[in-house]
């Protein structure tokens, strides 16, 4: 199986679902992460042309632990508008190069614009990709394709359907968070949290959700031709 999991900035598919991810990698899936934002605003210090490269580097570290091929959109923080068809095309380009069978993305309600303009921007362009003659760079038809909402961060307003224990691997997990060092001394410093705690207690919490240690817990997008009798997560 092809997994596609679309964030808005290079450490947002650590957070919610990595371990979901890492499992899947384990039982022989190809995986693909993409963050259509390179970060470039996420930094109290930095400025925002140093901080893109220093990013993408922790964001390829990551991926390298689980063996997951790591992609950008190319987009700035803060400039991700899903009513426009630029942007559109961009995810669409991703869809089809990745061909996958289970997109993963971020809940249509979560606390910043990036995330929810990335949902509705997936949304779109995950119908739009299995268009032949809808023209961008990329030519291949993808799949018609399931979409799963991942978890909001800290749960708000998420009550999730699916859940993936993800007991085994939350070490790996940790690792891979732990590679966005920028982005836990930006957590420290803007939103006066420990990152790593934050989410290793997140996901401790879904566990308990579920009788199990660890896990993630997801939505599955309920709309003609996203859903089907098969259970696509591990």
């Amino acid at each position: 199986m092809r997994i596609l999991a679309i964030g808005a900035h290079p450490d947002d598919i650590e957070i919610a679902c990595a371990g979901t991810l890492i499992k899947c990698r384990q039982r022989g899936d190809s995986v693909i992460v993409c963050h259509l934002s390179q970060g470039n605003l996420g930094h109290m210090e930095i400025p925002p042309q140093e901080l893109i490269p220093i990013r993408e580097a922790e964001a390829k570290r990551a991926g390298a632990i689980a063996g997951i091929e790591v992609i950008s959109g190319g987009m700035k923080d803060l400039e991700i508008y899903d009513n426009n068809k630029a942007s559109r095309d961009i995810v669409v380009d991703i869809i089809r190069y990745a061909d996958p069978d289970v997109i993963i993305t971020h809940n249509p309600d979560d606390y910043m614009p990036d995330h929810t303009a990335v949902s509705r921007l997936v949304f779109d362009a995950c119908f739009t990709a299995t268009l032949p003659n809808y023209p961008t760079k990329n030519k291949t038809v993808a799949k018609l394709t399931p979409i799963y909402f991942m978890d909001t961060l800290a749960g708000v307003n998420f009550q999730p359907e699916i859940y993936v224990d993800i007991s085994d691997v939350i070490e790996i997990k940790m690792a891979m968070l732990n590679c966005h060092e920028s982005q836990l001394k930006w957590m420290k410093e803007h939103d006066n949290i420990d990152f790593s705690d934050f989410v290793k207690t997140c996901a401790r919490y879904r566990g308990f959700q579920c009788g199990a240690n660890f896990a993630e817990g997801f939505r599955q997008c309920k709309a003609y031709l996203k859903q089907g009798t098969v259970r696509h997560l591990p």
